[in-house]
């Protein structure tokens, strides 16, 4: 077998159920040993901005459910708001009913861009509850978020789903529920820019504003940097991307990704020249 074969048929030899008791040995290991105690408090600008031990495990738990219901909700709302419309109890439970009693049907559908949301609300309520100012808040985590993003995407490739659209390039592989056509691996694309460049960008634009930018520094900034990025790059690998079955594209080209990813960078435009008014040292 080839190089190139192997490649193309590399998502035909992952065993999702090994690689899941892989990752849960490693993070059981590292979660003993303290491995995966990421450094977040290096990514503040202000010293006296500061979270203890207890308040930044309960900012985690906010931020997660932020995510779970956001995520949820995202996807009801934002892709197949008609169908869970007809069959509310399949937005929480993994259970259909017909005619003839109960069906298993599991759960299906998570979108990024209501986890987002979920998240924001989260922390904004999670920084008025303990006092803290959410914009800052924002900027303390939003450098981590890439790498976080980037393991999700990676996880997406593992199982064999999000794979992208049929392709004849050399970077096309055959996904197992993808049919017999070469697709783009969509999912690495989306962890490398939307998770390592990204990431990169934001270490970046940390140092020049700790150094060289401080009087364009105010309190959100790197946290709209990233929704814009994160966004800009959405738009651009859609083209590579799956559509959704049971939406399509508008207007024949432009997906519901694409349409949040406008939406959102539009909107982080607007509050970003909000924010900048008020907030930049003279």
């Amino acid at each position: 077998m080839s190089f190139w074969q192997f490649y193309q048929n590399l998502p035909q030899y992952i065993n999702p159920i090994a690689v899941t008791y892989w990752v849960l040995s490693v993070l059981i290991i590292s979660r003993k040993n303290k491995i995966l105690k990421f450094p977040i408090s290096n990514f503040q600008f202000s010293n006296n901005f500061q979270l203890s031990n207890d308040q930044f495990q309960n900012l985690f738990l906010y931020i997660l459910m932020g995510i779970l219901l956001g995520s949820r909700f995202g996807y009801v709302i934002f892709y197949n708001f008609s169908y869970y419309l007809q069959n509310p109890l399949e937005i929480f439970l993994p259970i259909h009913i017909t005619g003839y009693g109960l069906r298993f049907v599991g759960f299906y559908g998570m979108s990024y861009f209501g986890a987002l949301l979920g998240a924001v609300w989260a922390g904004y309520f999670f920084a008025q509850k303990y006092k803290i100012d959410f914009w800052n808040l924002a900027d303390f985590v939003s450098v981590a978020i890439p790498a976080g993003y980037f393991f999700g995407r990676i996880g997406n490739f593992l199982n064999g789903e999000l794979y992208g659209r049929p392709t004849d390039s050399i970077f096309g592989m055959y996904f197992p529920a993808g049919g017999n056509v070469l697709r783009h691996p969509s999912q690495l694309y989306e962890a490398f820019f939307e998770g390592i460049i990204l990431f990169f960008v934001l270490i970046f634009l940390r140092k020049l504003l700790r150094k060289q930018l401080q009087n364009y520094y105010f309190p959100g900034i790197l946290f709209l940097v990233y929704i814009f990025g994160y966004a800009f790059f959405r738009f651009f690998l859609e083209f590579f991307r799956a559509p959704d079955s049971q939406i399509g594209l508008f207007f024949n080209w432009l997906s519901l990704g694409q349409s949040l990813s406008l939406g959102a960078m539009f909107g982080v435009l607007f509050v970003f020249a909000w924010r900048k008014k008020g907030n930049v040292l003279e």
